[in-house]
């Protein structure tokens, strides 16, 4: 989920925020997170309201990327497994949500099965079955409904050539629904985090009756705790209110407290974060669930005792780095990779964030939370302000004696994690190395385009990877599996690594249906990949975010990095 690609591979996360939407164990005002502000026990009632700078656009489960769609939609749809709505590392876990399990794998996880729980109805009562779950996956293959996590495409047997229920009235042979309670799915490959994949918004029920296109985002079919009963100018204002036929008998993970939510999209940051410090009016009982507070808010909000209580911290699986395309020169030496690493200021970089409160320094590609298989190493240990002399001495071995000139390509928003303020801060540490760095910035569209083009990517850029789920999988395969390299289309493989070894080791890890023996595969090879000096991991960004006065019972996990707004209370 590469934050420089929300429309075409979204991501993720995004995606950014998505959510952007991460490491050690994210909380809220008490360390457990979840415990109600004021220590007034949350009740049910009242009208919860969120404030963000960017809409609920294409609120179809077929076109959203996210886990759960993200936050709103999370209230509307669900899915066979959703996330677990604990703060910190628990909340990394999969669990269970419209099935009974997690699924059950065949021996080589080629094969998973689900069934369906008791009780589930949608919001006009009737049942909820497997047949619209299979319509809902298919209908995401559909081309006017892009926009979507492509993993089924590539997962699902028959998945590649499919176009939809739309053109293909067949439908998929791949999943199969026996009975209305149970749906199985068949895959051409072993896949240990098909029930990660399974919390994403593809896998909600949509009854084919109900089905209107690309219309049906302005009033999608709940099966959640909440229905959509407005959506104007498409996501900038939304209102929900309870699904009376949801039960929370059937729900774990979802409190469903307010009877009511409404999402007021359209603002400026600034102003989100000014009201939601004054907490007037029914500001008091309000939210944000895309808006972060800068180093300078935090800064104001550091020295009042009130507004410090209000602020949730949260990690989500997210890195900013340095990418190399070896087939530039002179990345293509890896000494001159080398170099670039040891020459590394992570403080500088650090500051040019916002501070340690808002960006921990990265010596490793996974995030690090255990859910990734996070392994503590530092290929190239330059502590904390870079070291200068070894990278110099690296240059002179490389050919480079007398120092080098290079271009880092960034993007040119100010404020962005791959933008100026990043660049310069880098290209001050090189210059202490004998790097003389030349800046290109570029507008965001522009940026984004040239380095995900094979044909197009310069050899030494800014980038930053998102986790679509809590796994080293969908963190390292899109960014190191040469089978994955694209070559007329969006590519993240920027180092266009195609590594036998690297990808057969993919593969036996996908086999694993153990998520913690898979976690501690990933991190060794985290670990080898990163011996290569193919990227150079600059931080993980913390998020911080204030929310209303009158607002209880913040959970914060790892998975999503903010507050969830399905356990939240207002009264």
């Amino acid at each position: 989920m590469s934050k420089l690609s929300v429309t075409p591979r979204r991501l993720a996360a995004a995606a950014v925020v998505l959510a952007i939407t991460g490491g050690a164990a994210a909380c809220g005002p008490e360390e457990n997170g979840a415990k109600a502000a004021g220590g007034a026990k949350p009740a049910k009632g009242g009208t919860l309201y969120v404030l963000n700078q960017s809409p609920q656009e294409d609120f179809d489960p077929a076109r959203l990327y996210t886990s759960g769609g993200g936050n709103i939609p999370g209230l509307v749809f669900r899915t066979l497994t959703t996330r677990n709505r604990e703060s910190g590392a628990p909340g990394a876990k999969v669990v269970p949500d419209l099935a009974t399990d997690t699924g059950t794998p065949n021996a080589d996880a080629t094969v998973w099965t689900y069934h369906l729980k008791d009780g589930l109805k949608y919001e006009d009562g009737t049942p909820i079955t497997t047949a619209d779950i299979k319509y809902g996956i298919e209908r995401s293959f559909a081309a006017e409904l892009s926009g979507g996590a492509p993993y089924l495409r590539d997962w699902l047997i028959g998945g590649k050539d499919y176009q939809g229920p739309y053109k293909d009235k067949g439908g998929l042979d791949s999943i199969e629904t026996p009975d209305a309670k149970t749906i199985v799915f068949h895959l051409n490959k072993p896949e240990g985090d098909f029930p990660f994949l399974a919390t994403q918004t593809s896998f909600a029920p949509v009854p084919q009756a109900k089905d209107t296109g690309t219309k049906y985002e302005n009033h999608p079919f709940s099966s959640g705790p909440y229905k959509v009963v407005s959506n104007q100018n498409d996501g900038e204002h939304l209102v929900l209110e309870r699904n009376t036929h949801w039960d929370p008998k059937t729900d774990a993970e979802r409190k469903a407290y307010p009877d009511k939510i409404d999402v007021q999209s359209g603002l400026a940051a600034a102003v989100i974060n000014q009201r939601l410090s004054s907490g007037a009016g029914k500001d008091a009982a309000a939210v944000t669930t895309d808006t972060n507070l800068t180093a300078a808010e935090l800064a104001k909000i550091t020295g009042d005792k009130e507004l410090a209580s209000r602020v949730g911290t949260g990690h989500f699986g997210y890195t900013d780095y340095i990418a190399f395309n070896p087939k530039v020169k002179p990345f293509d030496n890896p000494k001159v990779r080398q170099a670039i690493a040891y020459a590394t200021d992570r403080t500088t970089v650090v500051n040019a964030l916002g501070g340690s409160s808002l960006a921990e320094a990265a010596t490793t590609f996974l995030p690090a939370q255990k859910s990734f298989g996070y392994t503590a190493y530092d290929s190239f240990p330059a502590g904390a302000n870079g070291n200068a002399a070894k990278a110099k001495e690296l240059l002179k071995e490389a050919g480079y004696p007398n120092g080098l000139t290079v271009t880092l390509t960034h993007d040119s928003s100010s404020g962005d994690e791959q933008g100026p303020q990043v660049a310069t801060a880098l290209q001050d540490a090189l210059k202490n190395a004998g790097i003389t760095v030349k800046l290109d910035g570029l507008e965001s569209g522009a940026y984004s385009e040239k380095i995900h083009g094979v044909k197009t990517e310069p050899g030494f850029f800014l980038a930053g990877w998102g986790a679509d789920w809590p796994s080293g999988g969908p963190f390292l395969a899109p960014i190191f599996d040469g089978r994955q390299i694209v070559e007329d289309g969006y590519n993240f493989n920027n180092a266009q690594l195609d590594d036998p070894a690297v990808n057969k080791e993919i593969d036996e890890i996908n086999k694993l249906t153990d998520l913690q023996a898979a976690a501690v595969r990933w991190g060794a090879l985290d670990k080898k990949i990163g011996e290569q000096a193919l990227t150079v991991p600059l931080v993980h960004p913390v998020y911080k975010r204030l929310y209303g006065k009158d607002v209880k019972n913040i959970v914060i996990s790892d998975w999503t990095g903010v507050l969830d707004v399905a356990q939240v209370a207002v009264k």
